[in-house]
């Protein structure tokens, strides 16, 4: 016992005590309003190079003066992976929150050629969607198109298209998931296959799958467009796995997606997630994906990125697993075919320089499980 009857009282307090709650439920958004996010924040070479470095982003003309010069940058700017994971980090309060599933993510655009430490960035989401979930009784399914602008300007910096299952504040009768039956995806924090282990070398392969992966001999443009002519005509596919491996840890659940502000129970709130299906805390899907792309760029000469589509999160990605990195070229065009998005406002001696590659990517845990797959296109060096 304590002089202070609160302190004592502590545990009936609580009971009795309303919640002051954060986050929307699915009955409050409305098609076609825009929100505001209150927050923003200042992208800062702090914050970037703590993104890069612990995402194994490595690309020295986003630390180097000399290797951004050489790029056609003023100086080292801002990398994409970051600005991507700011302008969605102050959605997060009031879009997902609640919790509930990151369906996926598409038409991910940059829209300055470069964008600099000391940006202030604001971030408004429009609701596109919203509409029941036909599995899951307790949420609905909603899709925004978020922008990230440069306070000063107000011109767009990022963009793109996000879903997400959102809790409702009552749950509705569902016909059991059979009308979704292989159509509503996972996501984020979705559960993921059991039993699965390390994929033995002399199985046979998946008769769905081309006969030959082949691999480009090189980083460059060329490189991945002699792969694809080679794989022409053949019952083969340009395709391969990227060596290194990053293992999640407290810094890339926690403190990387606190820095975007991202206030997500999900990397942060142990005991809230005790009883979660992943049973813990789970990795913000922007550092599964950063990883997995970071390790492709080491793989690529990279000149400038164009953007993502069909980016989708395949399942619990939490402390301890190792991600690895596995990319399929789809396409490797001249540079004369960019139409959008600041690639488009480069020199035109650039086009002699670089070329367009599109990219499927993969990220794979340690079990050889994938879980976030995407589309990327790039420019790249030509040799």
């Amino acid at each position: 016992m304590t002089d202070d009857p609160w302190l004592d009282g502590m545990a009936g307090a609580l009971g009795r005590a309303d919640t002051l709650e954060k986050g929307t439920y699915f009955e409050e958004f409305a098609e076609g309003e825009t929100i505001e996010h209150a927050p923003g924040l200042r992208l800062t070479r702090d914050g970037n190079d703590l993104w890069t470095s612990g995402t194994l982003n490595h690309d020295p003309a986003y630390w180097r003066p000399d290797a951004a010069a050489d790029r056609g940058f003023e100086r080292p700017p801002i990398h994409p992976d970051y600005l991507l994971a700011c302008t969605m980090g102050p959605s997060v309060e009031d879009l997902s929150e609640k919790g509930g599933y990151f369906l996926g993510r598409t038409g991910v655009r940059f829209h300055r050629d470069a964008v600099y430490p000391g940006t202030d960035l604001r971030v408004e989401s429009t609701v596109l969607e919203k509409r029941p979930s036909s599995s899951r009784p307790a949420y609905g399914i909603v899709t925004w198109e978020t922008t990230g602008f440069d306070a000063a300007d107000g011109e767009p910096l990022c963009s793109y298209t996000r879903t997400n299952m959102v809790p409702r504040r009552k749950p509705v009768e569902t016909d059991g998931g059979e009308s979704s039956r292989g159509g509503e995806p996972r996501g984020e924090g979705s559960s993921r296959s059991e039993g699965s282990s390390r994929s033995d070398p002399g199985a046979s392969a998946d008769p769905d799958l081309p006969a030959e992966l082949l691999s480009p001999e090189g980083p460059h443009f060329e490189d991945f467009r002699d792969a694809l002519d080679r794989a022409e005509g053949r019952d083969a596919a340009v395709a391969y796995r990227h060596e290194r491996g990053r293992t999640i840890d407290d810094f890339l659940t926690a403190v990387l997606p606190l820095r975007t502000l991202n206030t997500a129970k999900q990397h942060h709130n142990a005991d809230a997630m005790a009883d979660s299906p992943s049973g813990g805390i789970v990795a913000y899907g922007d550092v599964t994906r950063s990883v997995a792309l970071g390790h492709a760029r080491s793989d690529e000469a990279t000149y400038r990125e164009v953007g993502c589509d069909d980016e989708r999160f395949h399942g619990f990605v939490t402390s301890g697993d190792t991600i690895y990195g596995f990319t399929r070229v789809r396409s490797a065009d001249p540079i004369r075919n960019v139409e959008d998005g600041p690639a488009a406002a480069l020199p035109a001696a650039v086009g002699d320089e670089v070329g367009r590659v599109t990219f499927e990517h993969y990220a794979i845990n340690q079990r050889d499980e994938p879980v976030y797959s995407g589309t990327r296109t790039a420019l790249v060096r030509r040799r």
